[in-house]
């Protein structure tokens, strides 16, 4: 029989260790002997040493209970399940660290990479840097509260830049921040965004988020109410689209 510091130093954990085992009701507690010493067995080393392993596995002790006292099929069944359980966690932080490098980078914004990559090269096609502070911070909106829309609506986007005329319009749109409102070459923007907006899409509806969300009108109120020339633009486009 040997004392719980003899065991910890055997078994390679610490009293401590043991005294938390003994507390969850993992590790039986021995009997005192007439000195009033808890003496430990071999038994409780190889149910130690078990208990151990597990526990350096990554299985919570709350399982470790649970396996102690099952049957040989529950305990396999039940180590599939936490593996399976560690495999998820260690995706999880593997896509952390991924997040943590791209901060550490200077990446800070929470977006796909190709999505960071299309607002990369915002500013080589000739937009300003305001305009791709504001579709930085607007996809940022729609991927946090859309996942499942998101990429679609970004990939559509995408597309209409990598048409020449297309991205021309988006220029203009951008170009007009400072416009006054009641500039006509506001209103021939319109009327060309409308023209090409029907050429697009004809009769089928250009893509949107849930028809119930909110946050189109959020977005289309945060752009509005950065240039007068942009608010006056959607009031003519929802007219001459019947938005």
């Amino acid at each position: 029989m040997i004392t719980i510091g003899q065991l910890a130093g055997y078994v390679g954990v610490s009293t401590k260790t043991i005294r938390v085992y003994h507390d969850k009701g993992l590790l039986p507690e021995p009997d005192r002997d007439v000195s009033g010493y808890r003496r430990y067995g071999a038994k409780d080393a190889i149910d130690l040493i078990k208990i151990r392993t597990l526990a350096e596995a990554g299985v919570p002790l709350a399982r470790i209970r649970e396996l102690r006292v099952a049957t040989d099929e529950d305990y396999q069944q039940a180590l599939r399940e936490i593996d399976d359980e560690l495999t998820a966690r260690i995706r999880s932080m593997r896509a952390a660290r991924k997040r943590l490098r791209r901060l550490a980078a200077g990446q800070s914004v929470p977006l796909p990479t190709d999505v960071v990559t299309h607002l990369e090269h915002l500013a080589d096609q000739g937009f300003s840097r305001r305009w791709v502070e504001l579709q930085r911070d607007l996809w940022i909106l729609v991927f946090a509260t859309h996942p499942d829309r998101a990429l679609d609506l970004f990939h559509d986007q995408a597309r209409s830049l990598s048409d020449p005329a297309l991205r021309q319009l988006f220029l203009d749109y951008d170009h007009a921040y400072d416009l006054v409102p009641d500039d006509p070459r506001i209103d021939d923007l319109a009327r060309r965004i409308v023209a090409a907006t029907r050429e697009r899409y004809g009769s089928d509806e250009p893509p949107e988020l849930d028809v119930t969300s909110e946050i189109p009108t959020l977005i289309q109120g945060t752009v509005n109410a950065s240039s007068p020339a942009w608010q006056r633009l959607d009031t003519l486009l929802r007219a001459q689209l019947n938005v």
